[in-house]
Order: structure tokens, then sequence, then C-alpha cells
């Protein structure tokens, strides 16, 4: 079946039935990005939902003196998407990017939000991913203010081994909060433990 990883994604996180899941999975194209391209650039307003079904993508914005600074990672078998922009239909000062070649299924703005006006279930699987994502946003941004750089390495670690095998250790760091010079002596510290 071509769209089974999404499937399989949509039933854990929904109670649809067979039908409704295929209904549900219908209105999902197929979408491919290369390593180094962009789903989303800067200034764009976000038009793609996607499940990424294979690969690794990071999102990052810039401070305030033009320095990149890595906002999130995506795994396989995520959700990806810019969700203030998506939603809101407003600009977005984020990029999401590839970092290796990524293949997934995407929905537009307009049909998935026919989707939550028409499958109640669907709107079910939506309001989990929000919350799902709002947790772990919300978990971040409290780690950036009440734990360690050990901690957050330590946690990172423990979360999400793949980021070190498909990030550069200088968005580690930034997504750490972190300079690559204290990544290295974190990283020194943790490979004598």
């Amino acid at each position: 079946m071509k769209k089974e990883p999404l499937i399989n994604f949509v039933q854990k996180n929904s109670p649809a039935s067979k039908q409704t899941l295929m209904d549900i999975v219908e209105h999902f194209e197929e979408k491919t990005i290369f390593k180094n391209d962009y789903l989303l650039k800067e200034g764009q307003i976000s038009n793609d939902y996607l499940f990424l079904a294979d690969g690794f993508m990071r999102a990052f914005t810039f401070d305030t003196e033009g320095n990149e600074v890595t906002t999130y990672f995506y795994p396989k078998n995520r959700v990806v998407f810019e969700a203030s922009s998506f939603f809101m239909r407003t600009i977005s000062t984020e990029n999401i990017q590839a970092l290796t070649d990524c293949k997934g299924y995407s929905i537009t703005f307009e049909k998935l939000n026919m989707l939550f006006h028409s499958v109640p279930e669907f709107r079910e699987f939506g309001r989990a991913m929000l919350v799902k994502e709002f947790v772990a946003f919300k978990q971040r941004t409290l780690a950036m203010i009440n734990k360690s750089a050990e901690e957050r390495y330590a946690n990172l670690i423990n979360s999400n081994k793949e980021i070190f095998q498909n990030a550069q250790l200088k968005h580690i760091a930034s997504y750490l909060g972190i300079t690559d010079t204290s990544l290295s002596r974190i990283r020194k510290e943790f490979s004598k433990k």
C-alpha cells in the first residue's frame, strides 16, 4: 500500500475506521524534499502540513546579529509545519530545511481545514498532534530556563539520538542554546562517563 506509513501514523493517533482512514489519506500527496532543499523559507506563508515518512529536517531562524539558530529537529514519523504561519496565514520567520533526502505526504491548508470540518476523527487527530507539539514546545522553553546545558544535552541524547547522526554540531549547539566550544566540552565530559 503506497501511503502505508501515513495510514499507520494517523491510525495510531486517531480512532478512525478503516474507510474513514482511507478517505483521510486520499487528500495527502506524496512529496520529496532533497537534502538541503527547503519545505519553507522565511518570508513565505506555510502551506504544507507534512507527515515525514523518511528523512530528517530542521527548523531555524536568525538572531538579531544574523546568526542561524536551530529551533527544532524533525525525525521521521513526525508532522512538519510552521504552526503560526500555517494556521494564522502569516509570513513565516522560520525556515524548514531537509538535512537528508526526505519523503513524506503533504496536505494544503485548505484541504486540511476541509477535513477538520467534515471528519470528526481527523479533527481529533489534529487536536492530538497540536497538543503533542505544544507540550514539546513548552518543555523545551522551560528547559532553556531551568535546566543546565549538560542536562539539555543529556535529554537530547536520551530522546533523539538520530539528531547526532543527521545534524551538524553547530546546529545542535544552537538548538541547545550553547556555543560550539561548550558543546565540544560537554561531549568530552559525557564520553568519559
